[in-house]
């Protein structure tokens, strides 16, 4: 059965928002109800202290914010230049360094652990909540109610709750203080919560896991993450290079691996137009495909208008990819993340 729901400035009975759905003009209340009782039921099953699965469920909302969030995700209109300016900033870079010397002894720790480099840790943190500053503001209860009612990825939702109602538990942890994204994600290094039961570290020894309210938590878990996705300390993530204009465009999307000579052989070269360095391993070759044509004719015609006899020849920036750069991508699944974490992490080194 659907129910009419007037517009309210608070709460209406099981803590459902008056505005729930207004765009639609329904909710369905037997729909709501149920999922309350499944995630009961199998929070029961999961033997799940009765105290958090009454926290979980005493005062359930809905979330309207949280759907729309889902349903209108940003197109990805930016060219890989303009993103690398706005997430490997002057400021962040900066930040990096500073926090590079608020925190050795804690990424020490880390990187002889886990053997992933403090650069690299700190690359992810200012990636992930610019080193702790964005704080997420969503009770993930709610959230993730609302979006096990929305239905969409009903499942992997349920999954996501449970296991953030396993972790309050085991972690004596006040579930409904809880915060993260619209999605889930929280803390410092924004894991969803079947990444953090998997991961998660205790790294100040007060016998929980907190990646919310403790630095040391989220590097030690941020670290543990890393090394189990196969992190190599010692190996690069990115090399920049150059191509030729007419470079085949069907390579460089990160699939197709070669050496350096091989791709040396090919017009790959360094940044300065020089030769690239022998190097054995073999790696993957990323461009901005999408904007090569506009990026070409802007160099095209920035060339024309010199007063030169001598014009330089358009070319194309790329990267070449380690494999750490797609160990990175099994963290965030987009080449351009990848690269900013490179950039990043070279940066703050």
């Amino acid at each position: 059965m659907k129910y009419k729901l007037p517009i309210f400035c608070g709460m209406f009975f099981m803590s459902v928002m008056g505005a729930a759905f207004a765009d639609r003009g329904d909710f369905d209340l037997e729909r709501w109800d149920k999922i309350l009782t499944d995630i009961r039921n199998k929070a029961t099953a999961e033997n799940i202290s009765q105290l958090v699965i009454d926290e979980t469920l005493k005062s359930p909302s809905f979330i309207p914010a949280v759907i729309k969030a889902d349903k209108n995700q940003a197109e990805f209109t930016l060219t890989l230049e303009q993103y690398l300016n706005r997430t490997v900033s002057d400021t962040r870079i900066t930040q990096g360094k500073k926090k590079k010397h608020e925190y050795p002894t804690l990424l020490s720790r880390v990187e002889n652990k886990y053997g992933v480099p403090r650069n690299v840790i700190l690359a992810f943190w200012g990636m992930e909540s610019n080193y702790g500053a964005i704080k997420s503001k969503h009770q993930l209860t709610n959230a993730f109610l609302s979006l096990i009612y929305d239905g969409r990825r009903e499942e992997f939702f349920s999954k996501q709750l449970i296991a953030l109602m396993k972790i309050a538990d085991k972690n004596k942890l006040a579930i409904n203080n809880i915060h993260g994204s619209w999605a889930g994600a929280m803390g410092h290094f924004q894991f969803i919560p079947t990444t953090l039961s998997q991961y998660g570290m205790d790294g100040n020894n007060d016998g929980r896991v907190d990646i919310i309210n403790s630095i040391g938590d989220a590097m030690m878990s941020a670290g543990n993450y890393l090394n189990k996705l196969g992190w190599k300390h010692a190996e690069p993530i990115i090399y920049k290079v150059t191509l030729p204009a007419d470079f085949n465009k069907s390579l460089m999307d990160g699939n197709t691996k070669k050496t350096f000579t091989e791709w040396a052989n090919m017009g790959v070269m360094q940044m300065d137009g020089t030769q690239l360095p022998e190097d054995e391993a073999v790696v993957g070759l990323i461009a901005d495909v999408k904007n090569i044509d506009k990026i070409i004719a802007s160099q095209t015609d920035t060339c024309q208008t010199m007063d030169t006899d001598i014009a330089p020849t358009p070319v194309i920036h790329a990267y070449l990819t380690y494999p750490n750069f797609y160990r990175i991508k099994k963290w965030n699944n987009s080449s351009w993340y990848a690269i900013a974490v490179g950039e990043l992490a070279d940066k703050i080194k």
